[in-house]
């Protein structure tokens, strides 16, 4: 899987926008990797992202892509993408505070 790469740090899309969620609504995890919608996030070239997502995933609801942020995590690191009423957030394995048995 192609990923964007910059001084140690890989670009991850979430949608922080209340509403709707895009990888916690059924995109597939390349997608939020995806180098030519990164692109076209940080250009904000909404109505061409809306069309790169529907037609290289059929299927995906594309209403969260308006909403989509680059999100960089440094390379390696483990993380999960909650999403609460369709607002999503990047969350770091290390913050999470697990219990133990």
């Amino acid at each position: 899987m192609e990923k964007v790469i910059k001084d140690g740090k890989v670009a991850v899309l979430v949608a922080p926008g209340w509403g709707a969620g895009f990888s916690t609504w059924g995109a597939p995890i390349e997608a939020i990797f995806n180098p030519t919608l990164i692109g076209l996030v940080e250009n904000e070239k909404w109505d061409e992202a809306i069309d790169f997502v529907e037609k290289t995933w059929e299927g995906v609801y594309s209403g969260g892509v308006q909403d989509l942020v680059v999100v960089w995590v440094p390379e390696g690191k483990e993380f999960i993408i909650e999403e609460y009423d369709g607002s999503e957030s990047l969350v770091l394995k290390e913050e999470y505070n697990w219990i133990k048995a």
